[in-house]
Parts: structure tokens; C-alpha cells; sequence
């Protein structure tokens, strides 16, 4: 979790450095107008700084906001209140208390294809279950798929794994930045204008006012290489993010199993409600988010195609019933 955790960092920390190349020109005379007006005089550095951690900041707020967007939209999924779904929000709500985790929301998408995940913070996670899940579970196997991803909330899996999503979904081009920097509701040309207004105008302002290392020749190639060549870029610095996601994933999915299966006091259940979904088998491949998949109980995502990301069912059942034989072992005792 922590290496995953650090190369989205160091990535995202490499997205705002080229931000802030882009936007010197804009930032360079309007910083030095703030600091004249305010009488005071930064180094370089610490200007910088001062630019780049709220920056840093607010991308990963805006990664967790618009990820969880899309993989919402990306399965169809509607977060239902208590009205439409009443026992399943009082099990979410029953389960969170024993676990000891903030009440997520419950989102339920219409498929028959069975799955869950969860998605986004500790204190604002979205947990999501299928109609199909819903009709072949019994009781005690609800429980026991819920406790799993409530696990995962707690343990904040789903934190960094919706953070991990984001950057290799941008570099498929399943995401967009203009996207995910625009507000729902404004149409992303509006973004594109501004972002285009702001770094024109920040290149005539210190072409005008003759700032240090600000030209309008100068941003008008750092904006092109960037927009011929940073989908390329970004998928190369993504590949880490790739690689240590899916190893989190792979991990993660056994002890969100132990926590889960332990919180239900049945591994058994568990055990049984991966069989029983198992058989769904590999479904045909279409359109939707990859990175759905590898958020999902089960490999088969909402029916994209299958990823390597999971352990394999058999293990994990495998390991469920060797905790189970240990779990009525101690309860005899």
C-alpha cells in the first residue's frame, strides 16, 4: 500500500510540476505583485512550494471525487437511500458499526452480472452491489461480501486503489483531465477556453513585463510538446502505478477475505457466495472501465473482460476454509 500510495505520489507530484511549467509565466509577475504589495520576498523555492503542495493537494481530491464518478457511471450504478434498498442499508449500516468504520453509501447497479466494490475515502466511501449479487446470496453470504468490502474501506484499500485507478485509466484514455478539472454540468470546452485564456495570457504578461524565463515563444512549445507527447509520457510514468496496483490488488484481496469473513464470524458464508458467483465465469468483453474490474469482488468486474489482478477464486476459497477450520477450532475451545 505504502509503495502504491508513494508512486502515485511521485506521479501526480511530476503532473503538477508540468502545471506549474506551464502556468510560470501567468504566476511568475502576478506572485511578484503579491509579494511588492505584501512587502515581503520568498526564495524560489519556497514560492514554489507554496504553489505546489495545495496544488498536489487538490489533484488528489480531484482523483478521488472524479474516479469515483466515473466508476459509477462506468457500471451504471444509482446510490439508493433507505427508502428504495431498506435492508441493505440496514445491513451496510449494522455491518460499519461492528467494523468500526463510517456508514458508506450504497449504490445498486441494474445488471445481472454479480459483483461488488468499494470506492473512494474512509469517511466518504460509496460501496456498490449488483441487482444479481442481491438475488443469489443468502442472507449470512450478504453479510459476509459486505463485511469484505467494508474491509477495504477500513484498511483504505479503496483509497489508494481508487487513487491507483486514476493516472493508467488517463493514459488508456478511458479518463480525461479537461474532465476531471471540470465542474458537473459545465461543458468541457468551457475548460479548455480557460486553460487556454490563462496560459496565453500569463505568456503575453511576461512577455510584456519581461519576467525571468517567461516567453510566449517558450510556453507556446512547452503547451505543444505536452499535447503531442504527454499521453506517451504519462503511460510510461504510469507503468508503476500499474504494476504496484495490481500486486495491492492481488494482496489485498486475501486480507479484505480474513477481515471480512472474521467480521461475519463465518468464513464459510464467504467461502460459499465466491462459489456461488464464481460461476459466472468469464463474460464477454465490451466497452466499460477496466479499472472497474480490478475494484470488484470478483475479476469479472460488470461485465468487461476478465483482469489478472485478483487471486485466483479456488485460492481464496482454499484459504477461507483452512480459516474456518481454525475459526471452529478456537470456538471450541
Amino acid at each position: 500500500m505504502v509503495a502504491t500510495l508513494a508512486a502515485v505520489l511521485v506521479v501526480d507530484t511530476l503532473a503538477v510540476a508540468v502545471l506549474a511549467l506551464l502556468v510560470r509565466p501567468w504566476l511568475a509577475p502576478l506572485g511578484g505583485m503579491l509579494g511588492d504589495a505584501l512587502g515581503v520576498s520568498a526564495p524560489p523555492a519556497v514560492a514554489w512550494l507554496a504553489f505546489g503542495l495545495p496544488a498536489l493537494a487538490a489533484f488528489l481530491w480531484v482523483q478521488l471525487r472524479y474516479t469515483r464518478r466515473e466508476t459509477l457511471d462506468a457500471v451504471d450504478a444509482e446510490v439508493v437511500g433507505p427508502r428504495e434498498h431498506p435492508d441493505l442499508h440496514a445491513r451496510i449500516t449494522r455491518l460499519a458499526a461492528q467494523a468500526d468504520v463510517a456508514v458508506p453509501a450504497v449504490a445498486v447497479a441494474e445488471t445481472e452480472m454479480a459483483n461488488s466494490f468499494a470506492v473512494g475515502g474512509t469517511r466518504d466511501a460509496t460501496v456498490v452491489v449488483s441487482t444479481g449479487l442481491l438475488e443469489r446470496l443468502d442472507d449470512a453470504q450478504l453479510d459476509a461480501v459486505l463485511a469484505h468490502e467494508l474491509a477495504h474501506v477500513k484498511n483504505r484499500d479503496a483509497t489508494v486503489m481508487t487513487l491507483a485507478t486514476f493516472l493508467p485509466a488517463v493514459a488508456r484514455g478511458e479518463y480525461s483531465l479537461l474532465d476531471a478539472v471540470t465542474p458537473r454540468g459545465v461543458p468541457t470546452s468551457v475548460s479548455f477556453l480557460a486553460i487556454v485564456a490563462v496560459l496565453g495570457g500569463g505568456a503575453l504578461a511576461a512577455a510584456a513585463t519581461g519576467a525571468p524565463g517567461g516567453s510566449l515563444a517558450g510556453a507556446v512549445v512547452l503547451t505543444l510538446f505536452v499535447v503531442l507527447f504527454g499521453g506517451v509520457l504519462l503511460g510510461l510514468a504510469a507503468a508503476p502505478v500499474v504494476y504496484l496496483g495490481e500486486r495491492l490488488a492481488h494482496d489485498r484481496e486475501f486480507a479484505a477475505d480474513r477481515a471480512g469473513a472474521l467480521a461475519v464470524g463465518s468464513p464459510a458464508a464467504l467461502a460459499g457466495a465466491l462459489r456461488a458467483l464464481d460461476t459466472d465465469g468469464e463474460p464477454a468483453a465490451d466497452a466499460r472501465s477496466l479499472a472497474v474490474s480490478g475494484l470488484c469482488l470478483l475479476p469479472h468486474g460488470f461485465g468487461g473482460a476478465a483482469t489478472a489482478t485478483h487471486p485466483s477464486t479456488a485460492d481464496r476459497i482454499e484459504r477461507l476454509k483452512l480459516l474456518n477450520t481454525d475459526f471452529e477450532g478456537r470456538q471450541r475451545e
